[in-house]
């Protein structure tokens, strides 16, 4: 497990009003770690908030917290 997927696992059951709900899984490729954020109905609001901004903030600190791994992180949003 990667500290990106772990910041954002952290920060969505932060945000989720069920947090139990909140799934938080990882596929690595050799230059992209893919994080992807899956949560129930309006909780998935919440997660993108409005503008796409929360979405924004949660896709800077995954970055910042692998940074020194080089490679690029990327946070997907999953409706389920």
């Amino acid at each position: 497990m990667s500290r990106a997927r772990d910041v954002v696992d952290v920060v969505a059951r932060a945000l989720a009003d069920r947090a139990d709900d909140v799934s938080v899984t990882e596929r690595e490729d050799p230059e992209v770690i893919h994080v992807e954020l899956s949560t129930a109905g309006r909780d998935l609001g919440r997660m993108i908030g409005r503008q796409g901004r929360t979405a924004a903030s949660i896709r800077t600190l995954a970055e910042l917290a692998q940074a020194p791994d080089e490679r690029r992180v990327t946070v997907d949003f999953i409706d389920e």
